[in-house]
């Protein structure tokens, strides 16, 4: 068997930024922000947070995709003959689409909102009566989306945990015979 340390670190590192940094933002910036002394700060402290915050998970997810193309092409083999692999590799790739499909889409909501740097809102992702509609509504969808990213990358987690388990020589060979009994 190789070594495939460095697409595990990329992978595993890109991970737990992606997951982590929109977690803690999530749960501390949004909130964090209403402490501003004034609506009008609220918006701006949440913005330039949010804004800050992009590149550095844009540079997570890359090393996460990086570290995720080596670990395919590390275990090409076991994906092809153990069983169990390939259904947990599709698994993965359709949390990591979902994960990039709804980080894509609350980033084109947030830049809606930070296009207005100093908008009032009440927090992050609360509008207050003078917010423009058009920031209000995206505040409003980036509420629930601001936990669905931090779900699917936890998701993420979690199978790629199994798929540790699965590498385990006990999970290989419990693969392997249970392959050959179908047979």
């Amino acid at each position: 068997m190789t070594r495939n340390t460095l697409s595990r670190s990329l992978h595993d590192v890109g991970l737990s930024a992606w997951f982590g940094g929109t977690l803690a933002n999530a749960v501390s910036l949004n909130t964090a922000a209403a402490k501003a002394d004034s609506s009008r700060g609220t918006g701006a402290v949440a913005n330039v947070g949010w804004d800050r915050w992009t590149p550095v998970n844009a540079a997570a997810i890359g090393l996460h995709l990086a570290g995720s193309v080596g670990q395919l092409a590390g275990n090409r083999s076991r994906l092809l003959g153990q069983p169990g692999v390939a259904s947990m590799a599709t698994a993965k790739t359709g949390l990591t689409v979902a994960a990039l499909a709804v980080t894509a889409y609350s980033r084109a909501l947030g830049r809606r909102v930070s296009e207005h740097t100093e908008v009032p809102v009440e927090s992050g992702t609360r509008p207050e009566t003078n917010t423009p509609p058009h920031v209000a509504r995206a505040q409003r969808q980036l509420r629930g989306l601001q936990w669905a990213v931090p779900a699917l990358t936890g998701a993420l987690v979690v199978v790629s945990s199994f798929a540790g388990e699965q590498q385990r020589p006990s999970g290989i060979v419990d693969g392997l015979a249970a392959r050959a009994r179908r047979r």
